[in-house]
């Protein structure tokens, strides 16, 4: 099912028909002729006090056809862009129903394709549903399955215990740092990270680029009085850079943040291990630094060397237990279901090292063929394991998790994710990250600092969300960096308004 030729509806319904369709055969694409189209999808929309989608799929080449029927009741008050809305849900609902049928495959997240899945369940629970009508709205109209459902519920449960002024966050906001630069680039990676040999200049010019920014808005956070909720130094890897240079950035952090004192998390992305030695950790200790991650993604040898992680596993083990001796004591780890070659087994005895280590929190994320990876345009080169494979390994961590003493506390999907699974955060009752949290759930503004940053500015009391990346590349950011702060400020301003509060 890689080239679709779509009927009974206009446009406007392609992309939800590409992304449903995708979750069973990624790259599909409608197309205009249906002589080149492997898969004919026709759609019979009914419209009245009850909307009515009928959906046949055809497989040309083997003369077989399928037939689905889904329908729910028409909203008399809805507006025409929520009129819309419901009929693309319903004939998607239609849609998966057919394709499930046709293929013997069923989807554990139902028609949601989005990456936060979890906002929805807070969307419900603030409009006053009870766990129970949740659940069954989850499974009735999204056709989740109840495993996920629950994953779910545990997850909001969580937040809502983690952060109990999630709900009135937009009041303050969260800073990001994004640092452009790792030792090498992952295959996996679409992260816009540069590989920091040879860009010594550069490197220089960017940091000066970034302390002009963060004075510029810490001076608008302070005219405004915001105060700040977390700050979180990603990337890249920060801790690419030298110790200078980041005892620079920390000192800039301190003297243009207002109120950094009271700033309730600092987190600092050291996830290559071959950044790290003594010197940088005694620097983020010094600093009070709440949070590092320090992440092996695989603990076998032959697997980072195809992934281009240029650290061994001994390496991970030593830099881990440094810091650990040096008082850092929350420390994040990730780990990655499906690379190449890695199968229930390998997964297996990277949970065992695991339970060995005994990281405060650990994030399982399941490979996502992300557009533009190494790894994306050279799939021959790279052989993951298929969907049951892969749904046993999420099934493993969860319940290995559970066993540890770990509880899920967020979670995000992304396009082109093996076995259409998840990316879930872990962590020890009292050390889950209250950034990632955050991030996840968009409650309050997010200003982006630095090389591919994106700040997402949510006005206060509402939950419209304006985009405002800046420049990927390092020297795009250096050239216009200033114009950039400007229009940055413009934008908050816009948001902010007295009149608009």
């Amino acid at each position: 099912m890689k080239k679709l030729h779509v009927s009974g509806v206009s446009p406007e319904f392609y992309r939800d028909i590409e992304l449903i369709v995708g979750l069973f055969s990624p790259k599909a694409k409608v197309v205009g002729e249906w002589e080149v189209a492997d898969t004919l999808i026709h759609f019979e929309i009914g419209r009245g006090e009850r909307i009515r989608a009928v959906v046949t799929l055809t497989d040309p080449n083997r003369d077989q056809a399928w037939h689905g029927t889904h329908e729910r009741p028409a909203v008399d008050s809805a507006s025409e862009k929520e009129g819309r809305k419901r009929i693309k849900h319903v004939a998607n609902y239609a849609l998966l129903q057919v394709l499930e049928e046709a293929t013997g495959i069923r989807q554990p997240w139902g028609i949601l394709t989005g990456v936060r899945p979890t906002k929805l369940l807070h969307r419900m629970r603030l409009d006053g549903f009870t766990p129970d009508a949740a659940a069954a709205l989850l499974e009735r109209d999204y056709r989740l399955m109840p495993f996920k459902i629950e994953l779910l519920q545990e997850i909001v449960d969580r937040q809502t215990q983690v952060l109990p002024d999630l709900y009135e966050l937009d009041r303050e906001v969260s800073l990001y740092v994004g640092i452009p630069f790792c030792p090498t680039k992952c295959a996996y990676c679409t992260f816009p990270a540069y590989a920091i040999r040879g860009r010594n200049g550069s490197v220089e010019e960017f940091l000066a680029g970034l302390h002009e920014e963060m004075e510029a808005v810490g001076a608008w956070l302070k005219s405004r009085g915001l105060p700040v909720t977390t700050i979180y130094l990603g990337g890249g890897t920060p801790t690419s850079i030298t110790v200078r240079q980041m005892d620079d950035l920390f000192v800039k952090m301190k003297t243009a943040i207002p109120g950094y004192e009271g700033v309730r998390e600092l987190t600092v992305e050291a996830g290559r291990p071959d950044t790290l030695d003594g010197e940088k950790l005694d620097l983020l200790r010094r600093w009070k630094v709440d949070r590092i991650s320090i992440n092996p993604q695989s603990f076998e040898e032959n697997t980072l060397k195809l992934i281009g992680r240029h650290h061994t596993v001994q390496e991970t083990l030593e830099k881990y237990e440094l810091a650990r001796s040096m008082g850092l004591h929350n420390i994040n780890m990730d780990l990655i279901i499906g690379l190449p070659g890695e199968g229930p087994d390998t997964f297996r005895q990277s949970l065992r090292m695991m339970e060995e280590l005994k990281p405060e929190s650990l994030t399982v994320h399941t490979l996502s063929f992300k557009r533009g990876s190494h790894m994306t345009r050279n799939p021959e080169k790279y052989k993951t394991a298929d969907r049951d494979e892969i749904t046993e390994m999420v099934n493993d961590a969860r319940a290995w998790t559970h066993r540890m003493g770990y509880v899920p506390y967020y979670l995000y999907r992304q396009k082109n994710i093996l076995g259409n699974q998840e990316n879930v955060g872990y962590a020890f009752p009292g050390e889950e990250s209250l950034y990632n949290i955050i991030i996840m759930e968009e409650r309050q503004t997010i200003i982006g600092l630095g090389c591919g940053a994106v700040s997402k500015i949510i006005p206060p009391g509402t939950d419209r969300i304006h985009r405002f990346p800046n420049p990927k590349e390092p020297q795009a950011y250096i050239d216009i960096c200033r114009e950039h702060i400007r229009e940055k400020l413009e934008a908050l301003d816009r948001a902010y308004d007295v009149d608009a509060l």
